[in-house]
């Protein structure tokens, strides 16, 4: 692989048994607008984005930057789509990457209408697979609120290490403190 991240030749869709898993493209904004407007009485209690629906120009706008930088690398949101439908049921992505170490995290949410029917653990196994063997991971990592129970027990079922709780690291998004769980998987140990 080339030093500078800009230069990777990286797949910008892949496909679970029932998923497929893709960079944002234009015109996105649409189907995650529809989503985050069924999906915001799940999301204020853990997204700080989603403390106020955004408009559909906010959202087109938000997928654009994100296109922009899955291409320069800098992050790499993935959109959530049914094989079968083509329909959006959630966002998910690599985020806080270290090229050097090849460090990622992977943070999620899924549309109301499609939790609890194991899409998200079968989007986060793809994507780690993906980190693994496309990006050469070393180290990834899953982080949420230890009070959000849906996210901490998708990287339980994963067999994901709770490596820690990071005792009052973040604010919740009513202003309060949070603890923060930390999950990794690390090659030469779980891959």
């Amino acid at each position: 692989m080339a030093s500078d991240p800009i230069l990777f030749s990286i797949p910008e869709a892949f496909e679970s048994r029932r998923l497929l898993i893709r960079a944002p493209i234009l015109d996105d904004g649409i189907k995650v607008n529809e989503a985050i407007r069924e999906s915001m009485e799940e999301l204020i209690p853990w997204m700080p984005w989603a403390q106020t629906m955004p408009t559909l120009e906010e959202s087109e706008a938000n997928i654009r930057k994100a296109r922009l930088k899955f291409l320069e690398r800098s992050d790499m949101r993935l959109l959530i789509l049914l094989k079968e439908t083509g329909e959006l049921i959630g966002s998910s992505g690599l985020h806080n990457i270290d090229w050097n170490i090849r460090r990622f995290e992977i943070g999620y949410w899924v549309r109301s209408s499609f939790g609890g029917q194991g899409y998200m653990t079968e989007a986060v196994e793809a994507i780690l697979n993906f980190a693994i063997q496309e990006l050469q991971a070393n180290r990834v990592e899953i982080r949420c609120d230890s009070k959000n129970i849906r996210s901490y027990r998708v990287a339980e079922r994963l067999g994901f290490t709770l490596e820690g709780i990071i005792r009052n690291d973040d604010l919740s998004v009513d202003g309060s403190l949070r603890d923060t769980m930390v999950f990794s998987k690390v090659r030469g140990v779980e891959f």
